[in-house]
């Protein structure tokens, strides 16, 4: 099982960034998936979840209403396309998958982690 996160970057204030999470060794369709960050100096928090089948999704109230998590199930591939960004939404963010039917927030229930990428927005 891989999970490979890219699109990370610099980004001005307001501008855009769509992350891209390629996954390898399971079937994405089957799985609850996650979009997790780690600022400096903070803990790493949830960002944003959807359940298998897409019914349910979750976003923390900081990127309500400008981040989107997708799937493409035949490329294997889940995104999280960021808009309006801030310079508080600096962070390396972590793509995580889990086989489940229900959102899920908490980090610990997560069985497969990608590796991080950064995103910094600049002021």
């Amino acid at each position: 099982v891989q999970l490979q996160a890219s699109g990370g970057g610099l980004v001005q204030e307001g501008g855009s960034l769509k992350l891209s999470c390629a996954t390898s060794g399971f079937h994405l369709d089957f799985y609850t998936i996650g979009w997790f960050r780690q600022a400096p100096g903070k803990e790493r928090e949830g960002v944003s979840s959807v359940s298998r089948g897409g019914q349910t999704t979750y976003y923390t109230d900081s990127v309500k209403g400008r981040f989107t998590i997708s799937r493409d199930a035949a490329k294997n591939t889940m995104y999280l396309q960021m808009n309006s960004l801030k310079p508080e939404d600096t962070a390396i963010y972590y793509c995580a998958a889990k086989g489940s039917y229900r959102v899920i927030i908490r980090e610990n229930e997560y069985e497969y982690w990608g590796q991080g990428t950064l995103v910094t927005v600049s002021s």
